[in-house]
Parts: structure tokens; sequence; C-alpha cells
């Protein structure tokens, strides 16, 4: 089975890149962002331990963790974003793990894991607009994570898009038929969506 990651982050494009694949393209994608949601929802082992952690101020009413709360502590402060990476993180492993297997045992070709990153003023600015977050929480939260240059470096294939629709669906298009003619095996590649210039 041939693994593709793909990354971006916040505000970048990945998700676009992603639906085309998925909805155009037939292509599985095991969603890392849905798998944390996941391994979170009440009752879970990482929700019992987030909330022994971080307490019950971290919970809405109906149990359900308060993302925009915990993203407040957790972006402003890299020990506590460590702590709870530390409790989510082996969870999310685990499922993605067990994703790919079950794809891999029903014949599947390839496999697209659909991984977060992230950089720049156009995608600052995405990010307040979806999130509604003042550019201050923003930029915490660019911030936080590793730099899209530092992750466009390591990839195999980049996506870049800042043009329209069309060109990006165009380069998934050249890409996606590339991944098919690749036939071995244990293969991997790595893309990286790209906004910004």
């Amino acid at each position: 089975m041939f693994l593709i990651g793909l990354t971006g982050g916040i505000a970048t494009g990945k998700s676009t890149v992603s639906n085309i694949l998925q909805s155009k393209y037939n292509c599985p994608v095991v969603d890392a962002d849905k798998i944390a949601r996941d391994v979170v929802k009440p009752g879970t082992v990482g929700w019992r331990k987030i909330k022994q952690k971080f307490g019950t101020d971290v919970l809405q009413e109906n149990g359900e963790l308060d993302r925009e709360k915990l993203g407040q502590i957790t972006f402003s402060d890299p020990n506590k974003r460590k702590l709870l990476n530390s409790i989510t993180h082996p969870g999310i492993y685990k499922a993605m793990l067990w994703s790919v297997f079950k794809l891999f045992i029903t014949g599947h070709q390839f496999a697209v894991l659909d991984l977060p990153l992230l950089s720049s003023e156009q995608q600052l600015q995405r990010l307040m607009n979806r999130n509604d977050l003042t550019k201050e929480e923003a930029e915490k939260r660019i911030n936080s994570q590793m730099s899209l240059a530092d992750k466009c470096k390591k990839a195999t294939h980049i996506i870049d898009n800042n043009g329209d629709i069309s060109s990006t669906e165009e380069q998934v298009l050249r890409l996606y038929h590339e991944f098919k003619a690749i036939t071995f095996i244990g293969a991997a590649t790595y893309l990286c969506s790209y906004f910004g210039r």
C-alpha cells in the first residue's frame, strides 16, 4: 500500500486538497483532525485524562470538551500544549494505524493521511475568518506550529494554493495520476499543501 502524507496546517488549503482527492477521485482519506476529535469524546480515555489534568473548566455543560477554552490554554502555554499532546497523540496514532490497516486489508492501492501544519499573512486572514479569532489569537495558533516552509522542505510534492480552485484541482489531478501509476508495496510520499508567498 502506498501512503500519502498530506499536510499544510491551519488555513493553507489542506482540507480543499483532501476533499478533492476524496470526492473527485474516491481516494480514502485518514483525517487526523477527525480522529483527534474522536479520541477525546466524552467517556474516552483521552477525555478522562484531559478532565483530570486540565479540570472541568475545559468542559461544556453537556460534558464535551470546550475546544475554544482548551485552545486558549494550550496555544499560549507550550508546557500545557505538550501535556495535551502527551494525552491525545497515543490514541490518535493508534486510531490512524488501525484505519490504514483496514484500508490495506481491503485492497486499497493507496491512502491519504491528512495531517496538520501552517504559515503566511493570507493564512492568518483565513484562520481569523474561519474560526472568528482576533489577529492575536490567530497568530498564537500559527506560531505554536512548525513552519510551513520547514514542512515544504521535507515534501516530495507541493500543491500551491495561491491560485484559484481550478489551479489546485489541476495540480491534484496530476498528482493523482502519478500516485495511481505507483504499483509497489511499502512506498510513501509527503505532500504539502501550500498557501502563501
